[in-house]
């Protein structure tokens, strides 16, 4: 089947981009291309709101460069948008028909409604999030929404920007006093609107200023995972990065890890948005999206073809997705799982360990990705699964579910176990990672029982008495090497249960 590429670009008041998606096997889009210009065209209005010459120009050579870009994908659509800069400008018709005329471009200008509208849904589409305050801060605009059960509910556009706010500063870094003024003034716009006040949810920030925050903020932990999509942070560690940044020269600022030179002047009132943000609203957490207008202009795209806006089972499909760019064997996968879910209910429903129905869903999506690693090196198959797992971004996992899973999936004995859990042990109390090591012991043994992928054993039933369990298989065909495996592995499993564990491999009557 022909690949299928698809374009974007987006002209922003600070940077403009272009990003190329290839479109996977399950419909969802995965970005190929990713080329950031910094155009800055919000300096280039005049005082009548008019995009000037110099602006005109500067849009047009960085449309030509995209172009170049482009001119290597063979593309099924490419598509143009503009934000706050060019709607404000006065003379966007003519900037319109300039565009169109030098690059054949067809530029549409987003309304400030569709600007909120695209933010939202890719935040919806890409997170497991059900309700949420999302804020996307640009150069020239702040786009904020509000949705319940993955439906918007609110969305409103403020007139002001990372690069109109940085005008309360005299400096790029700014005194105590014009920070006060600052945090005040965002603090009296965003109470004008009652749905933002006290909710008490996630704050979901989406583009450059976001990710280049929580990019210092993982600098600055020495964060051991890789990945920004997800990453969840908290008031004081938002206090945190804008203390460090506000007590750097500008030289300094220049140099901290993590931030983009290029913004290295907005950085702080964009922070600001997101600090008085989070207050006004009493969020629960602040978490990046790393997928945002852009996305969500695509994900209408395809909506035409799915006939919902929404994509009903996020995380889903983004397991099926590493499903298919792993070749994992389906029909092995749904094996395995229902040996593990009668070995599971069985320890749980008979009291044999404490497990949950938390303790499933984490164990049952473990068990889609058991063999993901064997996929580059089947000798170290567990390190490598543990690295793919714990370092891709998974949409509808936050960062530490995902390394659960990663932890889960990968488990092949305990000294690995240990090796892969250390940089994180902190993370969990010991309570937690013993779960964990188990919920691995419980994956592994079950996948013994399909060594050889040819679904051998049919059936597991589990007999208790006074000395050892008794577990009796169900077996059609050669049961030879599973049973190897099996008693090989079983020891993990007699340490969780405290007992022996006698394997009966028989024939299917």
């Amino acid at each position: 089947m022909k690949k299928q590429y698809y374009a974007i670009i987006d002209i922003g008041s600070n940077t403009m981009r272009l990003v190329i998606y290839l479109r996977e096997k399950g419909g969802r889009l995965k970005e190929v291309e990713n080329v950031k210009a910094v155009a800055r065209l919000r300096t280039f209005l005049d005082t009548n709101n008019q995009l000037t010459n110099a602006g005109i120009d500067k849009l047009i050579m960085t449309l030509l460069s995209f172009k170049h870009v482009l001119a290597t994908y063979d593309l099924k659509e490419i598509v143009c948008v503009a934000t706050a800069t060019i709607r404000q400008a006065e003379n966007q018709l003519d900037i319109q028909a300039i565009v169109k005329e030098k690059t054949n471009l067809h530029m549409r200008i987003l309304s400030e409604k569709e600007e909120a509208f695209y933010g939202f849904l890719a935040v919806v589409n890409s997170t497991s999030i059900e309700t949420g305050i999302t804020v996307d801060i640009g150069g020239g605009s702040t786009e904020v929404t509000y949705f319940r059960k993955r439906e918007l509910v609110e969305s409103h556009s403020f007139p002001f920007g990372a690069l109109t706010l940085k005008e309360f500063f005299q400096k790029d870094i700014p005194t105590y006093e014009e920070l006060e003024k600052l945090h005040h003034f965002l603090s009296k716009e965003f109470h004008h609107l009652p749905w933002l006040v006290g909710k008490e949810v996630p704050l979901i920030a989406i583009g450059g200023s976001a990710r280049n925050l929580v990019q210092i903020e993982q600098n600055l932990k020495k964060y051991p995972l890789a990945g920004l999509h997800q990453y969840k942070m908290y008031d004081t560690d938002i206090q945190t990065v804008s203390h460090y940044l506000t007590s750097r020269n500008k030289e300094e600022l220049l140099k901290v890890e993590g931030l983009s030179k290029d913004r290295a002047d907005i950085i702080i009132p964009a922070i600001e948005v997101f600090h008085t943000l989070y207050q006004t609203i009493q969020a629960d957490c602040f978490i990046l999206s790393r997928k945002g207008l852009r996305d969500g202009v695509f994900f209408e795209q395809l909506s035409k073809e799915m006939g919902s806006l929404l994509f009903p089972n996020v995380l889903e499909d983004s397991i099926q997705e590493l499903i298919n760019d792993y070749n994992l064997d389906p029909k092995q996968i749904i094996h395995v799982q229902y040996l593990t879910r009668r070995l599971f209910h069985y320890l749980k429903d008979n009291g044999v360990i404490h497990l949950s129905k938390k303790d499933w869903s984490l164990l049952k999506r473990a068990s889609y990705l058991c063999h993901l690693g064997e996929y580059i090196d089947a000798e170290a198959s567990a390190q490598h699964t543990f690295y793919l797992l714990a370092n891709r971004t998974i949409d509808g996992l936050m960062h530490r579910e995902r390394l659960m899973i990663a932890l889960i999936a990968s488990y092949k004995n305990n000294t690995l176990f240990k090796q892969f859990i250390k940089p994180y042990k902190t993370w969990f109390l010991k309570e937690e990672r013993k779960k964990l090591r188990h919920l691995g012991a419980i994956l592994k043994f079950t996948y013994c029982l399909d060594a050889t992928r040819r679904q051998i054993v049919t059936d597991l039933s589990i007999t208790r008495k006074q000395d050892r369990f008794i577990f009796e298989l169900e077996c059609i065909g050669d049961w030879s090497p599973e049973e190897y495996q099996a008693e090989k592995q079983k020891k993990h499993l007699e340490k969780i249960v405290k007992t022996d564990i006698e394997l009966i491999f028989k024939p299917k009557l």
